[in-house]
């Protein structure tokens, strides 16, 4: 089991790129961690400002702008694979065998589709943007300090099409697991149950207690 994530590995090509990927996906995630914090950062500063010298942030809106994407959509590749989600668990849950694993691949099917769809709209909402001719590349800006806006408009196709890596090798999971009929499908989220779930972030929990007394 990898990591507290109910995610299967083993030795086969499948699970080998799943756990390549996971890598990019939990730097991904990272990336949209260390954004929510810088937010946090400047708006200290925005605030000090304000109240000590009467001036905040300039451009801190713009700022804003410029990390929602960052925020809103880098970790949903690494939400996708550890299966967090919103699902009807308690619908699928019910299922059992090759009937739960036909579910499962309908399901991320139809949202591979959507995402090649938005993967399209995103991307050419990026190439209305972009310009090399124009200043910055970017035939648009912010409205405060002028920040081109074309690098968040690139963030979303980015990470819409590892969603979509994601979710092909989540369909391809599925089919394997229907082949062979298996309980231990590998590189896809297991369905856990409520004593499951507490038990694994006992783990988690226990895991980092144990690191910070040694």
């Amino acid at each position: 089991m990898a990591g507290a994530s109910l995610v299967l590995t083993d030795g086969s090509t499948l699970s080998r790129i799943d756990q390549s990927l996971n890598k990019l996906e939990k730097f991904l995630a990272l990336l949209s961690g260390l954004a929510v914090f810088s937010l946090m950062v400047l708006a200290v500063f925005s605030v000090s400002g304000r109240n000590a010298f009467n001036q905040p942030l300039p451009g801190y809106v713009d700022w804003i702008e410029q990390a929602m994407p960052l925020i809103a959509f880098m970790g949903i590749s690494f939400t996708q694979r550890e299966g967090g989600h919103i699902r009807m668990d308690m619908l699928v849950g019910a299922l059992r065998g090759r009937m739960l694993y036909v579910a499962e691949f309908v399901t991320t099917f139809a949202v591979l589709v959507l995402m090649v769809l938005l993967v399209w709209g995103t991307w050419a909402h990026f190439q209305r943007s972009f310009d090399f001719a124009s200043p910055m590349w970017s035939r648009d800006s912010s409205m405060d300090i002028a920040l081109p806006i074309w690098p968040a408009k690139l963030l979303a196709p980015v990470a819409f099409f590892v969603l979509c890596v994601r979710l092909v090798l989540q369909l391809w999971g599925y089919v394997r697991a229907f082949v062979e009929n298996t309980n231990t499908p590998i590189a896809v989220p297991l369905i856990a149950d409520a004593a499951t779930q507490a038990a694994l972030e006992a783990e988690h929990v226990s895991g980092l207690d144990e690191n910070k007394n040694a």
